[in-house]
């Protein structure tokens, strides 16, 4: 069994506009997943240094950064970021470029997590229905191109609620969603922005959404989790 989060930590800016990484920390600590797909996890402007410092992560966590080694002060690429367990072995990882009209990007991996080899995949979809579709398009392409690649888990902010149409449906048409609920605004969470999806080899046994008090005050939107199994169960 793997936990995953995707988490949305806007930068490390809470709900009091206080930049705050020690607390966006925290709330990862209480998850306590084995892979995480962080969103905004790269500050905006200049050298796009990561908000969550790499002596940070090493001296008050359990997780190291996938190393895309896209910028040199970044965590990821255009905020998207992975965090695996300092156990997990990373085989390989890299960048989908996606199209936008404001800088897009997506990040891949593939992460040993004792006996189990997964493909995880990080996003944050544009704004604009019309670039949502495509990147989601480019993604699964990028995906589709490897028939024989591992079992898969694309995480993110796809900024889309609407589940009989536009990405929701694209990517819904091989990948099975993981029910966790809403997930944006955290202070009273009414929109499903934040998605979990995995391919057919894989089954969600338990998932939702973390809404402890740190939580609602580390960001505007709330983590969300679940728990896979290629054996296990699909919830109802």
């Amino acid at each position: 069994m793997i936990k995953l989060a995707s988490y949305n930590m806007r930068k490390g800016i809470g709900t009091d506009r206080r930049r705050n990484p020690e607390r966006t920390l925290e709330v990862l600590r209480e998850i306590d997943a084995d892979v995480i797909a962080l969103q905004e996890a790269d500050r905006r402007f200049g050298g796009r240094e990561m908000v969550i410092g790499a002596r940070l992560l090493e001296e008050h966590s359990d997780w190291k950064a996938v190393p895309f080694n896209m910028r040199e002060r970044s965590m990821g690429w255009h905020g998207n970021a992975l965090l695996v367990r300092k156990s997990a072995e990373i085989v390989g990882c890299g960048a989908i470029h996606l199209p936008a009209l404001e800088p897009r990007g997506a990040v891949v991996a593939d992460v040993r997590i004792g006996t189990e080899l997964v493909r995880v995949v990080g996003m944050h979809l544009d704004l604009s229905g019309l670039w949502r579709r495509k990147q989601a398009h480019a993604i699964l392409a990028h995906l589709d191109a490897e028939p024989d690649r591992p079992p898969t888990i694309m995480m993110g902010d796809l900024n889309d609620w609407s589940a009989a149409s536009g990405v929701l449906r694209d990517f819904g048409r091989h990948y099975a969603f993981a029910q966790t609920g809403p997930s944006f605004h955290a202070r009273r969470a009414v929109a499903r922005l934040d998605r979990i999806m995995v391919s057919r080899e894989l089954r969600v046994t338990e998932c939702g959404v973390h809404a402890s008090a740190a939580a609602r005050k580390a960001s505007d939107h709330l983590p969300i989790w679940a728990t896979v199994d290629r054996d296990g169960p699909a919830i109802p």
